[in-house]
């Protein structure tokens, strides 16, 4: 069955306990430098990340999926550094790995293009607001980078994912790549490219980190449907972004992220997708807008959400 995973917050005893109340899980890292030993020495200290991982699973939960240091523009354009950007990534997983962790994402420089798309907030219901983008309102009509450049950021991946993928089978834990979001055209991990990675490392520990949203934003909620069934039925989708939008740039040249009730996909039909295709990883709320009364942690909009998955699971057991 599946599960919940929220964000790690400031990992407090206190946040650990409200995740607990809601019902969550497991715990997500998406900040590669989180942490401690990244920004010592570039990769992190394993007795730390072991006190970290017992203190979640003190309070019931684990943890569900942590992000490798950053592999930043300086390494995807080959320039001076770079190369001690990979050799971090490859001491944390080898780290993450001897923990015990399940999943590990990297992010990489470069993957999305945002001078093409204006980012601004948009209200909605209430008065809550939340992160919009348009194609129309952006002040650079500037396309992707040219062939060339595009070729080298395949193979600068391509230098990353040969070294981290032996790690990964090594140590049984899952590689899942986010895809590149926004998805403008010809973004290295929009829809052609996101489907590359599994033709180019066809490992059991190569998958995805599949990000509804991400993926809405892209082509709308049809395009999810068909594109959980064809990872899923694989069995490469290793967690999943739960994310309500409104709009697409096929369909509008824009769109708006709302709450999980909110928006043009249909969550039931998503969950019922995974259910069919075998998944029984984490669900995590991604990119919660605030609610009010909210704080930088979104305590409203995290229980909004927790609670709004948790009835679609009790829903899907029935079906």
């Amino acid at each position: 069955m599946f599960k919940i995973s929220v964000w790690h917050g400031d990992l407090s005893d206190s946040y650990l306990k409200l995740a607990t109340q809601l019902g969550a899980d497991c715990i997500d890292f998406g900040d590669g430098s989180f942490f401690p030993g990244v920004k010592e020495q570039g990769y992190p200290d394993l007795d730390e990340v072991l006190k970290i991982r017992q203190k979640i699973r003190s309070w019931g939960m684990d943890i569900n999926r942590v992000t490798l240091p950053n592999i930043t523009e300086k390494c995807m354009r080959d320039e001076e550094g770079g190369e001690a950007e990979i050799d971090n990534a490859c001491k944390a997983l080898q780290v993450f790995g001897e923990a015990g962790v399940p999943i590990a994402r990297q992010r990489f420089g470069d993957d999305t293009f945002p001078w093409m798309t204006r980012r601004f907030t948009t209200l909605h219901r209430g008065g809550y607001r939340s992160r919009a983008e348009s194609r129309a309102l952006t002040e650079d009509p500037a396309g992707p980078p040219d062939l060339e450049q595009l070729e080298l950021w395949q193979q600068r991946f391509c230098k990353v994912y040969e070294r981290l993928v032996p790690i990964a089978e090594d140590y049984d834990i899952n590689l899942a790549i986010h895809p590149s979001d926004t998805p403008n055209p010809d973004t290295p991990l929009g829809g052609l490219g996101f489907h590359r990675v599994i033709d180019l490392f066809p490992s059991r520990n190569v998958g995805y980190l599949y990000c509804c949203g991400t993926r809405s934003q892209a082509g709308g909620g049809s395009l999810i449907l068909d594109e959980i069934h064809n990872y899923g039925r694989k069995g490469r989708i290793f967690m999943v972004h739960l994310r309500a939008v409104r709009g697409s740039l096929a369909t509008a040249g824009g769109f708006e992220e709302v709450l999980l009730d909110d928006g043009d996909l249909n969550m039931f039909k998503i969950l019922l997708e995974l259910k069919q295709v075998g998944f029984d990883g984490c669900l995590n709320p991604d990119h919660i807008p605030a609610l009010e009364g909210d704080t930088s942690g979104v305590q409203h909009g995290l229980a909004y959400s927790v609670g709004y998955i948790k009835a679609l699971i009790a829903a899907l057991a029935v079906v």
